[in-house]
């Protein structure tokens, strides 16, 4: 059995979404490939804030113990 479809990484899906704009802000494309570039620019757009979702959570797990926040002072420097 094969594995299930692999998401992209998000700096991959992000640098892909830029080339989908630049090539609709340089209006070149047929109103089919624009229309193609848009609906996949907005499936980029889905992919990338799902992956920034899941990376705030795991920050908020990483950074909470109990379902409180771990505040830590920071160490002092010794330029001071």
């Amino acid at each position: 059995m094969t594995k299930a479809k692999q998401k992209p990484d998000f700096e991959q899906s992000l640098a892909e979404l830029e080339a989908l704009v630049d090539a609709l802000e340089t209006g070149d494309l047929s109103l089919e490939q624009s229309l193609t570039s848009f609906e996949k620019g907005i499936e980029l757009t889905r992919s990338c804030q799902t992956a920034l979702n899941e990376a705030e959570q795991t920050v908020k797990i990483l950074t909470e113990k109990n379902g409180q926040p771990i505040l830590e002072d920071m160490p002092a420097s010794d330029d001071d």
